[in-house]
Formats: structure tokens, C-alpha cells, sequence
């Protein structure tokens, strides 16, 4: 059985049985579990008829590879992979698009986090590049809390490309940097609009950087030089939000 076949976690479980309940294959719970956060769950997986059987902490944590579980693990089919097309199709209906583009994010943590901040930010969809990044596994869906299966996640052959296909389409695409030509609470992020992010101690490669519109840095107070990716996306995600809210 594949690891990446494995959902796991309260909020990842019960988002992949209200969002894609066909893909639930079949589900194990913590034995002796019986309580009110389970419940819901368990009587979304018994309205579409999902196989729940109830399992000792070690087989869960076998079936998780030793992953905070919460006591509930399930076995689904892989979620269909969104590639440029897809992402085309969603811009060709969406009148002011807002997005997130994460370029060689690899840590599994960060963008499961980058996914919740793009949910509760209400991101359009998220794109990377389909080598050179991470991916949705298990873990990723974890940290997520349920955001990987409602944010769209893109997965394009070159970004480079992908990105100047976004302007050439009205979107103004904006890139976290340090060398910046202004400071983020002096850029403007109404309108159709990208935030590009780089991945984990390397920032943008420098393509994905010379594809960017304008760059901006986030003002740093104290003596820490950078943020984690998860964090500096969070601080960009949510002042655009300030902005186009005004």
C-alpha cells in the first residue's frame, strides 16, 4: 500500500469525505474512540458507505508511517492532478483572480501551511512547479487542516512560462525578495494578482524572479534576516487581503 494512498488526521479525513467522498477507500479509527469531534466523521462515512474498522494505535501508526494521526487514518484514490490547462480553464471564469505562487517549496510542513493560509486568504488557487516541489502527500494534507482539498493546486511543467502567460493575461505578479523595489505595505495588491514566493533558505530562483512584475521585501525589526516561507506568505497573503477589502 502506497504512503501517499494515506490521508490522515481529523480535518484532512473529514475534508477529503465532504469535498471528494468518492475517493475514500476506506477508513481506520482508534479503537475505544468514541467522542464528539469523531462523529461527524464517522456519519459522513457511513452516508456514502465507506468501510470504517477500528484499529490499535500501532496499526495506525504503521498506516500513517508514524504521522499524527488523531486517531483516524483513511485510504483514498490520489486526487486528480491540476496542470496549466486546468489552470487556464479557472482563469478564463474568474474576474479578478487571486493567487499564490510557490517556487520550489519541497518542505511538506511549509506547504501544507502555505495551503491554510491560501484557504483562509480566499487564493483563487496556488501554483508550482511540477518538479522542484513537493507535492500533495499525506503530511502535506495533515498540516493543511483540510485547505488541500478546496485551494486548487496547480502543478505546471515551467513556471517561467506559466508566469508570463499570467500577465499576458492582466495578472500583476508580485515577488517576495530580498533585494526588492519597495517594501510590501508600499506596493499595491488590488486587482488580478499573483504573490510569489521562493522556496525555504533560497528565495525565487532567478527565472521565476526576472518573471516577476515588481519585488517586494517584508520590513525586518530585529536581528533574524528571513522568515519561513509558510510565515513571510501569511504576512503578503493577508496584506493584499487588507488591501483589496478597502
Amino acid at each position: 500500500m502506497k504512503k501517499q494512498d494515506m490521508t490522515f488526521g481529523l480535518h484532512a479525513v473529514e475534508a477529503v469525505l465532504k469535498n471528494s467522498p468518492e475517493r475514500v477507500i476506506e477508513m481506520w479509527v482508534l479503537q475505544g474512540r468514541d467522542d464528539a469531534r469523531l462523529t461527524p466523521i464517522l456519519e459522513i462515512a457511513a452516508e456514502w458507505g465507506v468501510s470504517v474498522q477500528y484499529a490499535s494505535r500501532k496499526a495506525l501508526d504503521e498506516k500513517s508511517d508514524g504521522g499524527q494521526h488523531q486517531g483516524v487514518v483513511a485510504k483514498v484514490k490520489p486526487a486528480k492532478i491540476l496542470s496549466d490547462n486546468d489552470l487556464a480553464a479557472m482563469l478564463e471564469k474568474t474576474e479578478v483572480p487571486f493567487l499564490l505562487i510557490l517556487d520550489g517549496v519541497t518542505d511538506p510542513h511549509n506547504l501544507g501551511a502555505c495551503l491554510r493560509n491560501a484557504d483562509a486568504a480566499g487564493v483563487h488557487g496556488v501554483i508550482v512547479p511540477k518538479d522542484n516541489s513537493v507535492g500533495l502527500t499525506p503530511v502535506v494534507s495533515k498540516v493543511a487542516c483540510g485547505a488541500a482539498e478546496v485551494v486548487p493546486l496547480y502543478q505546471v511543467t515551467n513556471l517561467a512560462r506559466t508566469m508570463r502567460s499570467l500577465q499576458e493575461k492582466g495578472v500583476w505578479i508580485i515577488g517576495a525578495a530580498g533585494e526588492a523595489d519597495c517594501e510590501l505595505y508600499q506596493a499595491s495588491l488590488t486587482g488580478p494578482l499573483a504573490i510569489a514566493m521562493g522556496a525555504e533558505g533560497k528565495g525565487l530562483r532567478r527565472l521565476s524572479r526576472e518573471s516577476c512584475d515588481t519585488l517586494v521585501s517584508i520590513p525586518m525589526a530585529g536581528s533574524v534576516s528571513s522568515l519561513n516561507v509558510s510565515v513571510a506568505t501569511g504576512i503578503c497573503l493577508f496584506e493584499a487581503v487588507r488591501q483589496r477589502l478597502a
